[in-house]
């Protein structure tokens, strides 16, 4: 049987598995290692198992992944979420939505440090939520604006979801960070401008909260000045060229922790803060070893260039190619975890993208918003999950639909990026 045909098959098996609960770091691992010893060897496939992942495991190019979730892990626990809450309050909580505003602007200062979008929406949520809803917001339209601020987490750097991109696809770390501002920041004013025009249509979703006077807006800033000060240095740092990602991470990890002890964090919390690192750390990793594996099994199949050769066959246009690979992440993205998806596809479709002509830094911020889009729809939405168990009294219908008009922001958003792609490419 030809090779190609083995690989088609063995990566069919592998997505209905997964479909049946199997994990996928544990799916990618048993594909690759019986593809490989279908179409090589046994003997081969079993040195791989071996070897694979301790070569993952040792690479220096992966030391950035568990000190950036560290970094996040500190912020999430020192309770800055709560000072920077209410200091985006102060700015924007009497105008009607304004607290809303305040959830979203807290989103995207967050996720500037923290990189994960559960985290920072689970932060916010525990925050925001219940403040939103004491000042008589309705409950579908607050915790939808939670859920989608969340996702700002996995674009604006330093991001988890970038940084594994650009290690499976060598691309520059720093490089990827850059392109991810512009976007991110891009996301937020769209965000604002879905909750203005939300409020403005449908003026009961929304209270508008008590005024507040110069003063109190200037001494809400003091919540903005920790995250300002280590996004700062991590951005300014990579940018200038004054150190690496890894360097980055540490830097981070270590001002965010001084700024958290400063706050009063105990070494019981310190002690939480390290075991939810390592088990985070742990599950990527071991998806890390999983696509490693999965890797080897996709070289010698060949299915990338026998994909690449059927797609040239068929004489499509780039941006057919493109809008087929983005289709398949949002569908993929509906069943599937973020994280597992780009481990999973993008070593698939990667080959597909290059052939098509396009910047590979692009297309990455372009394939993150995507997979962006699968942490707010049904049926999965991890971060309506993660709404959900912050406030267990929600029902899931209800935070679908609060976050509806968002998933139709990051289409904007999305279609923005493709038809200028010099919003994500402008700095480099």
């Amino acid at each position: 049987m030809d090779s190609a045909v083995i690989g088609a098959i063995c990566i069919l098996v592998m997505l209905v598995v997964v479909c049946f609960g199997l994990p996928i770091a544990l799916a990618m691992s048993l594909t690759g290692f019986i593809g490989f010893a279908l179409i090589v060897a046994f003997e081969p496939a079993m040195n791989i198992l071996g070897s694979g992942p301790f070569e993952m495991m040792s690479s220096y190019s992966f030391s950035p992944i568990p000190i950036f979730i560290l970094m996040g892990v500190f912020a999430s626990k020192s309770d800055m979420s709560k000072e920077l809450f209410e200091g985006a309050r102060a700015f924007f909580g009497s105008w009607r939505g304004g607290m809303a505003l305040a959830g979203v602007a807290s989103c995207g200062i967050f996720a500037a440090i923290s990189g994960s979008s559960m985290a920072t929406a689970a932060s916010m949520a525990r925050v925001a939520l219940p403040e939103m809803e004491k000042n008589g917001y309705d409950r579908s339209f607050a915790s939808g604006t939670l859920a989608a601020g969340g996702t700002l987490g996995i674009m604006i750097p330093p991001s988890v979801a970038l940084l594994l991109y650009a290690l499976i696809t060598e691309q520059s770390v720093g490089q990827m960070f850059i392109a991810g501002f512009f976007p991110g920041m891009l996301g937020l004013l769209l965000y604002f401008i879905t909750i203005a025009i939300t409020v403005m249509l449908k003026p009961e979703l929304a209270q508008p909260g008590p005024a507040t006077n110069f003063k109190e807006k200037l001494l809400g800033l003091k919540g903005f000045i920790p995250f300002t000060i280590v996004f700062g240095v991590i951005i300014g740092g990579i940018y200038g060229g004054l150190f690496t990602a890894t360097e980055a991470a540490s830097i981070g990890a270590v001002g965010t922790l001084i700024i958290a002890i400063i706050r009063g964090m105990t070494f019981k919390q310190f002690r939480e803060c390290v075991q939810e690192s390592l088990q985070m750390s742990a599950m990527i990793f071991f998806m890390l070893i999983g696509a490693e594996i999965f890797g080897y099994f996709l070289s010698v199949s060949r299915i990338s260039f026998s994909l690449v050769e059927f797609v040239a066959s068929l004489h499509l246009s780039p941006y057919m190619v493109l809008f087929a690979v983005l289709a398949l992440f949002v569908l993929l993205g509906c069943v599937m975890d973020s994280m597992a998806m780009l481990l999973l596809t993008v070593p698939v479709v990667y080959p597909l993208i290059e052939s098509a002509g396009f910047n590979p830094i692009w297309f990455g911020i372009v394939a993150v918003i995507t997979v962006e889009l699968g942490l707010i729809t049904p049926p999965v939405g991890m971060n309506v999950f993660v709404i959900k168990s912050v406030q267990p009294n929600l029902k899931i219908t209800e935070i679908f639909r609060g976050v509806l008009p968002f998933v139709m922001s990051d289409i904007v958003r999305l279609a923005l990026l493709i038809a200028f792609p010099a919003i994500a490419l402008g700095l480099l």
